[in-house]
């Protein structure tokens, strides 16, 4: 019996269960491939990026054949009847990895099982455990060095982990959190201290660096990274700029509290959309004449640029989930689907695993590494999934200090407070001191420096968050009204949680803390700090939440659009809302479907129909169609009939969808003009819904171009020339129409990304079906997408469908590291396995098995 690092005993016996160690044939093949293929890259002097964070990596460590790049290949397995011990068990725990690499965790207290599960997370994905926290408590420069500095302090300035620490501080020593975050601290690291050199995550050799021991607050840093991900927002800054440039009351429709198609996650009654379509106010005039605002040619024949963004738009990828009650299903159960888009990474933001206490917990499904417990799943009663709700969260307060160079003191009603003051020091690869900041703080929040003024931040992500607790009763809910009145501690960032129970019910409710603001209750504009009245009254109380429970409708969806119809209820929530097309189209299929099954459900997750194109095309084309009566242009004429042969799907074999989005960005480029600044970047861009609701009035000003001195353009000219740019720009980059090369599959990719960037291990130029707005969007360099896939069917034997763009493992030589790529692009689902019992496994379906247990286990 050998022993490794501090005393920790690890065991090889036979596999008791009879399984076999799962390994796709030709892996070793495959994986030396891989490794020659990054190792010559690397030493090559690869520039890797962490999100837009390049370094060159050491060649040294890389190059060693003991422990270079080569040594990783040690760990690629699953654990072939290994026993270990980790001394802080109550009793032994048994962990059986199925044929899908997910671990299954018997434990006898809710604390072990979390132990085991921080220690097999850590096994296979340590290097991502300590990027993310290093990411939210800017610590990148120790790992990256100084090329990572702007990032550090962009991330210390906004107050993360000092909001992160101020909340453990805060933890009630008889709450459930802190055992739970103890525990699992406890397992990562046990399989730290217990790694032989080999054991080393391949990152960490590249960057020369040893991983740090985990500790309970670094949970908390991982939840207010969610919440930075997901609820951080500068729209009212912009919106600043956006009313110098076109006014006030132009700015308000353009990026509109009130979103012009209404399709609401919680039902208002109609069985179809709502068009709440009015005639956008002009843009302001700038006070200087129409030659002197841009010198540039006419938007008429000029093109959108290839390479720049489209700006700032709501028209981003998001998230979606439904659920359907037994009256509306094929086997008179309830149905669940879950997809939430996040980024895209190798290894995945999720782990897939079940986590079993008998008695207590029964849960399967996905969690984030760093949490201890299950974020999106079910257990024998309850399934859930979430959606981000795109709520105003946030708000600026512009301060009166001191001194504005190194202010001590802000006003508030005519007296000084003094402010908290937090020393932030930057430290390199080497130990080496890179910087010192100093980060102040008002009763609101983190100060932040903008155009020589001080802004103090009020975020709901900055307060105590309530998703741990939030998530382990959700764990244990036996009803959708336990699974609410657990996600009623979730404060932050606010979510649209969907859950669905075996007795039939469905329910959707928009969680998390909601400001109730003073005036108006706005959130669109920058506040005056001086004075206390300004801040935030408190928060909505849970029974104003969006919501509802077994509609007559027979099913919920969101897909990120307005929780609420604003003409039911207009409090502010937020603003400039995400596009409906989404929405639009989950909840055609749905009405259009009353006896839906599983089988269907995992089929909408990527349906290829698009609301988008079905409003748009027929609109562009009527268009061409009265132009063309007034005067022959053959070019137009080409554009318009290739455009009437798409179908509107986004299937990867469409060859028309091309010249769809081209005209679209075209359009887009053209009608904004007034939104360009004087170096032709534009500052924002509305959302298709806002270009929608614009085409119902083809006299607006909008329309013109306002580097045409002596003519005005109407919305039919300005139609036309997208249509010919759309064409004329779709050949010049893939060819004639039927040469092959306007193929969907050709053109849109996903592209999921390695952690540190390194191609050679990222999974790139996917062809997937789906485009922009669809069910399945896809847009950019498409690294944003369906992260996570889950279909549950509420059965008295409950069946679960799942898949994710990767694998369990983030040991790039492994076979469990992308093996779920193919699966996933062509938007299959496997069931997955959810055995009561350890032993009810079949031999075939068993991978790997481990043995947790404590000194005295026998």
């Amino acid at each position: 019996m050998g022993t490794q690092g501090n005393g920790r005993k690890r065991v090889h016996v036979p596999m008791t269960t009879g399984g076999a160690k799962h390994a796709p044939g030709g892996i070793v093949a495959i994986t030396l491939a891989r490794l020659a293929l990054a190792g010559l890259m690397l030493v090559g002097g690869l520039y890797v990026g962490f999100r837009g964070i390049g370094l060159v990596p050491p060649v040294g460590p890389l190059i060693d054949p003991a422990n270079g790049i080569w040594a990783v290949a040690r760990t690629t397995e699953l654990p072939a009847g290994e026993l270990l011990e980790i001394a802080e068990l109550n009793d032994s725990v048994r962990i059986v990895y199925d044929r899908r690499a997910v671990p299954h965790i018997w434990a006898t207290t809710v604390d072990d099982a979390m132990r085991a599960l921080g220690y097999v997370v850590a096994r296979d994905r340590l290097f991502q455990l300590e990027l993310q926290t290093r990411a939210t408590t800017g610590r990148l420069t120790e790992l990256l060095g100084e090329i990572a500095l702007a990032e550090d302090q962009r991330q210390r300035s906004l107050g993360l982990a000092w909001s992160a620490e101020s909340d453990m501080a805060a933890l009630d020593s008889t709450s459930r959190v802190m055992p739970l975050l103890s525990a699992y601290a406890e397992g990562v690291n046990a399989w730290i201290d217990g790694m032989n050199p080999r054991d080393l995550p391949f990152e960490y050799r590249i960057l020369g660096a040893r991983p740090l021991h985990w500790e309970p607050v670094n949970t908390l840093h991982l939840i207010k990274r969610m919440g930075y991900t997901l609820a951080f927002s500068s729209h009212d800054l912009r919106r600043m700029e956006l009313e110098q440039l076109i006014g006030v009351e132009a700015t308000d429709a353009l990026f509109p509290v009130r979103a012009p198609i209404q399709e609401p996650i919680e039902p208002n009654g109609r069985d179809a959309p709502r068009f709440d379509f009015r005639e956008l106010p002009e843009p302001a005039r700038r006070n200087v004449g129409r030659s002197e605002r841009r010198k540039t040619e006419s938007l008429l024949t000029a093109d959108p640029p290839i390479r720049r963004s489209a700006g700032r738009s709501g028209e981003v990828a998001g998230s979606n989930n439904w659920a359907v009650s037994p009256s509306r299903s094929a086997n008179s159960h309830a149905l669940l689907a879950g997809d939430p888009h996040l980024q895209l990474t190798l290894p995945s933001i999720w782990y897939e695993a079940h986590i079993v206490v008998p008695g207590q917990l029964d849960v399967y499904g996905v969690t984030i590494p760093g949490i201890p417990g299950i974020v999106i799943g079910f257990n024998r009663d309850v399934a859930w999934s979430f959606t981000n709700t795109q709520a105003d969260v946030l708000d600026y307060y512009r301060e009166v200090v001191d001194d504005q160079l190194s202010p001590t003191e802000y006003s508030v009603d005519g007296e000084w407070r003094a402010l908290e003051q937090r020393i932030e020091n930057f430290y390199g690869q080497d130990g080496d001191l890179l910087a010192t900041d100093t980060v102040y703080f008002s009763h609101r929040g983190p100060l932040v420096q903008r155009d020589h003024s001080w802004l103090s931040i009020r975020w709901t992500v900055l307060e105590p968050s309530g998703a741990i607790d939030a998530f382990f009763g959700a764990d244990r809910a036996r009803s959708v009204d336990e699974w609410l009145t657990a996600m009623e501690r979730f404060h932050a960032p606010p979510q649209n949680g969907i859950v669905a129970d075996r007795n039939g019910n469905i329910a959707i409710r928009s969680i998390g803390h909601f400001p109730i603001r003073a005036g108006d209750g706005s959130g669109t504009k920058l506040r005056v700090g001086v004075v206390s009245a300004n801040d935030w009254r408190g928060y909505w109380p849970v029974e104003r939440y969006p919501f509802s429970l077994n509609p007559a409708q027979g099913f919920l969806a969101s897909a990120n659009q307005q929780p609420k119809d604003p003409v039911v209820d207009n409090t502010y929530l937020g603003v400039n809302w995400i596009g409906p097309w989404r929405a639009m189209r989950i909840n055609q299929l749905l009405r259009a479907d009353t006896q839906v099954t599983s089988q269907a459900m995992r089929r909408f997750q990527t349906d290829p129909g698009s609301a988008r194109a079905d409003l748009f095309v027929p609109v562009l084309l009527e268009a061409a169609e009265r132009v063309l009566e007034q005067a022959q242009d053959d070019n137009l004429a080409e554009a318009a009939r290739l455009l009437a042969e798409w179908d509107r799907r986004y299937t990867r074999d469409n060859e028309r969808a091309v010249l769809f989005e081209a005209i679209m960005a075209a359009l887009t480029y053209r009608v904004w003009d007034e939104l360009a600044t004087e170096d032709g970047s534009r500052l924002a861009t509305p959302g298709d819904g806002v270009l929608a609701q614009l085409l119902e009035f083809p006299e607006s000003g909008w329309w013109d171009d306002w580097n045409t001195e002596d003519i005005v353009e109407r919305r039919d000219d300005v139609i036309a020339s997208s249509l010919r740019s759309g064409l004329e720009r779709t050949i010049a980059l893939h060819g004639p129409p039927d040469s092959g090369g306007w193929r969907w599959d050709q053109i849109r990719h996903a592209t999921v990304l390695h952690l540190l960037g390194v191609s050679a291990l990222s999974a790139v130029e996917l062809p997937i079906q789906g485009g922009r707005s669809t069910l399945n969007p896809s847009s950019g360099i498409g690294d944003f997408g369906a992260s996570w896939r889950m279909v549950v069917e509420m059965s008295t034997d409950l069946r679960a469908w799942s898949t994710y763009p990767g694998g369990q493992s983030g040991n790039p030589v492994s076979p469990w590291y992308d093996n779920r790529i193919s699966q996933w692009v062509d938007g299959e689902l496997e069931e997955v396995l959810f055995p009561r019992r350890a032993g009810d496994l079949a031999n075939d379906d068993v991978a790997g098995t481990l043995t947790l247990y404590r000194e005295d286990y026998r």
